[in-house]
């Protein structure tokens, strides 16, 4: 299904890194290894230099891991080891606040998922607008959600990559605030990113989540970076009397909790030299393949890190 609405050159490439933050690192690492068959390929200690760059200078020598989902090379999950925030509750702050991941049979991977750490929280079902499409979101053990999506249909035809294993790369990230259109306008005018149709959409789990009436509906639209299948979703929390959707909160010094960080492939920094929180600089690691990187927030606080491919 091709909708878009702009055909422009997107500056983000695609999705290079998730980082979420979790309680107790070598639960998490078990959880994604063995009950999605990521593969770790880096562990150690996150360096003071880049936890600074993030602007949570308390995550310096924390423990982290990263792994990479079956037959991709050039995507990442990373899980970085932080204290919980007892105020924290998934879908329902501003920021990043859902990773998106391929999967090849979700009623399979539900199956899997249902005596594990990962908590249910709805699905599967077919998308509203898309019901070729079938997803499932769970909490992780940091909180963070996670979407599991498999395109029933014709692959082919499919806005979807497709997954290289059994669950595959992620290749949505979601992110949320209280007034979309700014939201919208702010990516779409620096990135140059690929719009689609906005709609209102019911969401079960934003329902769930937030105490929401069966009928509300949500501003939502998916905008699209250079490679194929590779999308921002924006979401409009609704705030105000009565309604729980508000700030991140956040450990003094430390991440965000849940979902963290999302890192983005582009051709060259220089364009975002003047947003970013310091000048770029290398960091070690399988994310970076030893390229620069800056780090910026975007418009409902979520961090951004943007690695040069040039």
């Amino acid at each position: 299904m091709n909708d878009w609405t702009s055909n422009t050159q997107p500056e983000l490439l695609h999705i290079r890194t998730m980082t979420a933050s979790v309680p107790n690192i070598a639960a998490a690492e078990a959880c994604y290894a063995d009950l999605l068959g990521y593969r770790v390929v880096e562990s150690g200690r996150i360096d003071t230099a880049l936890a600074r760059r993030w602007g949570a200078p308390a995550a310096a020598g924390a423990a982290f891991c990263t792994l990479i989902p079956e037959n991709e090379d050039d995507v990442f999950m990373r899980l970085v080891e932080a204290p919980i925030v007892p105020e924290y509750r998934p879908l329902t702050s501003f920021g990043w606040t859902a990773f998106e991941f391929i999967v090849d049979d979700v009623y399979r991977l539900a199956d899997r998922l249902s005596a594990s750490p990962f908590r249910h929280l709805a699905g599967p079902s077919p998308l509203q607008f898309m019901p070729s499409i079938v997803a499932m979101q769970v909490a992780g053990p940091g909180g963070e959600c996670l979407y599991f999506t498999m395109e029933s249909g014709d692959r082919n035809e499919s806005i979807l990559p497709r997954p290289s294993g059994f669950v595959g790369r992620p290749f949505i990230v979601v992110v949320a605030g209280n007034d979309f259109d700014p939201m919208l306008r702010w990516y779409v005018d620096h990135f140059r990113l690929r719009e689609r149709p906005v709609r209102q959409s019911r969401v079960p789990v934003l329902q769930r989540a937030q105490n929401l009436a069966t009928d509300h509906t949500v501003s939502l639209s998916a905008i699209g970076m250079a490679q194929h299948g590779n999308l921002i979703e924006l979401d409009e929390y609704p705030t105000g009397e009565g309604l729980i959707a508000g700030p991140r909160p956040r450990l003094d010094g430390h991440l965000p909790p849940g979902n963290a960080i999302v890192s983005f492939d582009v051709s060259s920094l220089a364009p975002y030299t003047a947003l970013a929180h310091g000048p770029a600089a290398q960091s070690d690691g399988v994310c970076y393949g030893g390229r620069p990187s800056l780090v910026l927030t975007g418009p409902a606080g979520e961090l951004i890190e943007l690695i040069e491919t040039d």
